[in-house]
């Protein structure tokens, strides 16, 4: 019984992060697939980029939402039998599955975002301090390049660093994962560091709403 409860939380997980929010808010209010538009990316930073603020900040604020909620659903289920390491290995399991679900979103072809945005959702509800740390550090990267992605890679890169030198009481399986995030997010960002080796990436800009 608790092994078909644990396939079952991680399947949950997996189709809440699957929710595709800025196709679904593109084709619903707009008439388009954002994955047809700008970089051609089913994320925050291209929604924003292609249909401006009003629009991008609430696909960010879901896509955030819906990581941490994958994760925090594990009390939703009566897993008291677990211990306190099977559960994080469980919290673990549920955080990868959602960003799996967002990179490839089985509601549409499962082509979608590059999981920044869920990866953030992820870390707060396991790192609720630590996180906030990786987010400064993603926000001066940005404010000094302007390149989302370079800021996106910095932040995963000094994640498990921020873990391992300022929490190191941090369980492990946990900080694993860390280190797992900063190989991860810069294989899902391959395209875009060669553009940025080649001088090509683009730098954010919002667009202006009339």
């Amino acid at each position: 019984m608790i092994g078909l409860k644990i396939i079952l939380a991680i399947i949950s997980a997996y189709l809440i992060g699957s929710i595709p929010t800025s196709v679904w808010i593109g084709r619903l209010f707009f008439g388009i697939d954002i994955r047809t538009k700008g970089s051609k990316n089913a994320g925050a930073t291209n929604t924003i980029r292609v249909l401006g603020t009003k629009t991008g900040i609430p696909v960010l604020i879901i896509d955030i939402l819906k990581g941490w909620f994958a994760v925090y659903m594990i009390k939703l289920f009566d897993f008291d039998t677990l211990t306190n390491l099977q559960i994080s290995y469980l919290s673990i399991s549920m955080a990868t599955a959602a960003v799996i679900g967002h990179i490839f979103p089985i509601y549409v072809g499962f082509k979608g975002g590059k999981g920044v945005a869920s990866l953030l959702g992820v870390g707060i509800a396991l790192y609720p301090v630590a996180i906030f740390i990786t987010i400064g550090v993603f926000v001066i990267v940005l404010l000094i390049s302007r390149y989302v992605s370079l800021a996106s890679i910095s932040a995963a890169i000094s994640f498990p660093l921020t873990i391992f030198i300022l929490f190191p009481e941090t369980e492990f399986p946990l900080k694993i994962l860390s280190i797992a995030v900063a190989i991860f997010l810069p294989l899902t960002h391959r395209k875009n560091i060669k553009r940025l080796l080649n001088k090509e990436e683009s730098k954010f800009q919002i667009r202006k709403e009339g």
